[in-house]
């Protein structure tokens, strides 16, 4: 007896998004690493044609249920509490389905020592 192929067995639509999934992460990955903004600019425009969006949080609420904490910022503004500061590392999404949380900076109040 023969060992089975499976990608034999894979019907032509679950290869197809399989390959999907393989070349998302890879523009993902390349993003990731990316130094020239058109570069970027051009990954972002064709992942957007599929579908993938990058997600930058910049400026909303902190939300732990969407968002990875990576770090904090002071802040002396009550508004800015809990508020993200930037994006570390972009988060992406297929249509609604999260890939990746994107990794950000939070405001968090500073404690202003008693006089």
């Amino acid at each position: 007896m023969t060992a089975v192929d499976t990608d034999a067995l894979a019907s032509p639509l679950d290869q197809a998004l399989a390959e999907r999934a393989t070349l998302i992460q890879l523009c993902m990955y390349a993003m990731d690493r990316a130094r020239s903004s058109g570069v970027v600019e051009r990954l972002s425009e064709g992942l957007g044609g599929i579908g993938v969006v990058a997600l930058r949080p910049d400026g909303m609420r902190f939300d732990p249920a969407h968002h990875e904490a990576g770090g904090t910022m002071p802040t002396d503004d009550p508004a800015l509490d809990g508020m993200i500061a930037e994006t570390e590392v972009l988060g992406f999404a297929d249509r609604d389905r999260v890939l990746r949380a994107p990794i950000v900076t939070v405001y968090r109040l500073h404690d202003t020592p008693p006089r």
